[in-house]
């Protein structure tokens, strides 16, 4: 499946032509992005995450 988002600085005009375009190919699909503002938030952490070792002691192993 593919995809075809036309974003809004090209309008209405595009997006029919686009669709005229890709008619008889089931495999496109084409799409008017109408969103207004990003849907992101800004999380001052930097998004870093702690990392952790996973892996696991083998048996009979202590720490010391």
């Amino acid at each position: 499946m593919i995809y075809c988002v036309v974003p809004p600085e090209l309008g209405e005009d595009t997006y029919r032509r686009l669709v005229e375009h890709y008619r008889d190919n089931p495999n496109v699909t084409v799409i008017m992005d109408r969103r207004r503002g990003e849907r992101r938030t800004d999380r001052s952490g930097g998004g870093a995450r702690e990392t952790r070792d996973r892996r696991r002691r083998p048996p009979g192993s202590f720490d010391i």
